[in-house]
């Protein structure tokens, strides 16, 4: 198996999974409100999440990842000064602790055992406004694609409703709009279906 690609700060990735051998990872929407609390807790210094969507047996992420020198003044901001020592935590260790820690509360709470989570995680550089904005309607619309509701704005455990809202949100919504050109234009942006033959590197290996 290949070594995955390194998810390098400055630069934005698709980052995805899904339960080992198809598993469902998400049974109730408790399991869904705690992993996004694990989410924030661990990715938040580490990346900014663009997009995101959470699906009973999957997951994508659109998101970019902080420098080392962004992540110490994200940490500044929120009143952490760095102790003696202090080294910025890499991204892709940030991710793995993330499912370390979904994966032994999830095994604990339905008396299961082993990996939940395929292994290695996927992650695919996004490397043009184009890819960007393709992916990102990908990502929103992806429960729609998989029959899960007949419109992907029912969806709760998407970003779509919280970039267009004006409630607080750990997404950020001026940056997310400002690459569509403004909120009218990602609505109808959403409204076409994804060229998935434009973004098929972005998706690799997904069906």
């Amino acid at each position: 198996m290949p070594n995955p690609i390194p998810l390098i700060g400055g630069h934005y990735y698709h980052i995805y999974n899904r339960g080992n051998n198809g598993e469902t990872i998400f049974r109730t929407a408790e399991n869904y409100r705690y992993f996004m609390q694990l989410y924030v807790q661990h990715i938040e210094p580490v990346a900014v999440t663009h997009a995101l969507c959470l699906l009973p047996n999957h997951f994508h992420f659109l998101a970019y990842m902080r420098t080392d020198e962004e992540q110490q003044s994200w940490r500044l901001a929120q009143g952490c000064q760095p102790s003696e020592g202090w080294q910025p935590l890499p991204s892709h260790r940030a991710f793995k602790n993330l499912f370390i820690a979904y994966s032994l509360a999830f095994n604990q709470r339905y008396g299961r055992t082993g990996s939940l989570f395929q292994k290695p995680f996927k992650r695919i550089p996004v490397d043009s406004e184009r890819y960007y904005t393709s992916l990102m309607r990908y990502i929103h619309r992806n429960p729609e694609k998989h029959g899960l509701v007949a419109d992907f704005r029912d969806w709760p455990w998407s970003s779509y409703k919280a970039i267009l809202s004006d409630q607080a949100t750990h997404v950020p919504r001026a940056d997310v709009l400002a690459w569509y050109g403004g909120r009218d234009t990602l609505i109808a942006a959403h409204q076409l279906a994804p060229e998935e033959w434009r973004i098929s590197g972005l998706i690799a290996g997904l069906e």
